[in-house]
C-alpha cells in the first residue's frame, strides 16, 4: 500500500473526487476534482469563497504511479466552477448564469458501451431550486461534449454527482440526489434512460425519503453484481442526533424496487455529516466499500465483503494522518489485475491549515 500525490499546491484548495469521478481503461486512469483558493476556517471546508473555482483533471498512463494535470475540457456556462455553487459568493455561482433548460438534449442518442467513453454529471448547488445536468466523452476525458440535461422527476431540485451503471449501448442507469419534500437535499433516486440520454424514466427511491428535518441520505455509489442484484450505498445524516453512518441497498428487479441490507459503516461523532461511499468490486469477487473516516484520527477507509454485501470486515486504513476532518470524498478504479487506485483529497500539516490536495492510495486488498 502506497500514497501517490496527484495535485498540490501552496495556497490551493484541492477537492472532492466524489463529485466529479473516477474513469479508467486498462492502465490509464483519470480522475475530475477541482481547485479554489485556500481560506483558514474554523469549521468547514478551508475554501475562500470569494475566489472562483476552476475544474481540473488529472491523467495517469501508469496505473497511478505518476499523474499529469489537465483543465476539465467541457463548456462551462460563464466559465463557472461546476457543482461547487454552495462554496461560492453571489457574483460567482453557475446558477447565476445558468438555467436548467441551458443543457441541450442530445440530438442524437448516446453510445454508453463506446471503449473509450466516460461520463460526469454535474451541478449547480444544493437545496431547493438545483438542477443538473451531464457531460460525455468519447476520447478518454480529452474532450467533453455537453452539458446535457438532467429532469427534476418532480423534486424541486436535482443535485446529481457521477454515479452511473451502463445497461447498454444507449441504456443505464443514473442514481442522484434529490430534495425531499421539505425542500432539503436528502434522498436517493434511480433514473433510466433507454434511448442515449434523450429522455429519462424514474424507477424509484433507494431506501425512501428520511423522515425528518435535517436527516438525509445523498451520495449514492452502485455497482451490479455479476448475473446478480444492483447495490446501491448512501451516505446518511440523523438530523436530530447528529450522527452519521453508510448503509447498503440491494434491487432484484433492475432498479424498480430496493431491499435494505445492512449499515457497514457507523460514524460515532456527531455534526461532521459523514462522508460519501465508493462500493467497488474486487476481480476476485470481494465488494470493497472506501470512505474517508471524520471521526479522528482522520484516516481513508476500507471495509471488504466476501458474501456480496451480507457483512463486512472492520475497518481497514489506507491512509492515516489527516490533519482534520476536511478530507475523504473518494473515487477509485479497480485495475484488470485488481490493484485499487483509490483518489481522494486530504490534508496533512500538523497544525490543520495546509492546503487541501488530492491523493492516491494504490492497495492490493
Amino acid at each position: 500500500m502506497r500514497q501517490v500525490e496527484i495535485f498540490r499546491r501552496p495556497g490551493r484548495f484541492a477537492g472532492w473526487p466524489a463529485n466529479y469521478g473516477i474513469w479508467h481503461w486498462g492502465a490509464e486512469i483519470v480522475v475530475g476534482f477541482t481547485v479554489g483558493a485556500h481560506k483558514k476556517v474554523e469549521r468547514g471546508h478551508a475554501i475562500d469563497k470569494s475566489q472562483p473555482v476552476t475544474n481540473m483533471q488529472a491523467r495517469s498512463l501508469d496505473r497511478g504511479a505518476t499523474w499529469q494535470i489537465e483543465p476539465f475540457k467541457g463548456a462551462r456556462p460563464g466559465g463557472r466552477g461546476l457543482s461547487a455553487d454552495e462554496h461560492m459568493n453571489a457574483g460567482l455561482r453557475l446558477a447565476e448564469v445558468m438555467r436548467a433548460e441551458t443543457a441541450a438534449v442530445p440530438a442524437q442518442p448516446l453510445h454508453f458501451q463506446h471503449p473509450d467513453f466516460a461520463m460526469m454529471l454535474a451541478r449547480t448547488g444544493l437545496a431547493r431550486g438545483v438542477f443538473s445536468f451531464f457531460y460525455v466523452t468519447y476520447d478518454r476525458c480529452r474532450a467533453w461534449k455537453g452539458p446535457y440535461r438532467l429532469p427534476l422527476f418532480a423534486s424541486s431540485g436535482i443535485a446529481a454527482r457521477t454515479d452511473y451503471l451502463i445497461q447498454g449501448e444507449h441504456a443505464a442507469l443514473f442514481f442522484l440526489s434529490a430534495n425531499k419534500a421539505d425542500g432539503d437535499e436528502g434522498k436517493v433516486i434511480c433514473v433510466r434512460t433507454a434511448d442515449g440520454g434523450q429522455s429519462f424514466q424514474l424507477l424509484s427511491e433507494v431506501g425512501g425519503e428520511p423522515p425528518d428535518s435535517g436527516d438525509f441520505a445523498i451520495m449514492p455509489s452502485a455497482l451490479q453484481l455479476p448475473g446478480g442484484p444492483l447495490l446501491c450505498a448512501r451516505r446518511c445524516r440523523d438530523g436530530a442526533s447528529g450522527l452519521s453512518w453508510i448503509d447498503l441497498y440491494a434491487s432484484d428487479d433492475g432498479g424498480r424496487s430496493w431491499r435494505y441490507l445492512n449499515r457497514p459503516v457507523e460514524f460515532h461523532r456527531p455534526g461532521h455529516s459523514g462522508n460519501p461511499p465508493c462500493l467497488k468490486q474486487h476481480p476476485d469477487g470481494r465488494l470493497l466499500l472506501i470512505y474517508g473516516n471524520r471521526d479522528g484520527p482522520f484516516n481513508i477507509c476500507a471495509r471488504v465483503s466476501a458474501d456480496d454485501g451480507l457483512s463486512w470486515s472492520g475497518e481497514i486504513i489506507l491512509r492515516a494522518g489527516g490533519a482534520n476532518g476536511d478530507m475523504g470524498y473518494p473515487r477509485a478504479a479497480v485495475l484488470e489485475d485488481g490493484t485499487v487506485v483509490a483518489a481522494y483529497y486530504i490534508s496533512d500539516r500538523p497544525d490543520g491549515d495546509g492546503e487541501r490536495f488530492i491523493e492516491a492510495t494504490i492497495w492490493q486488498p
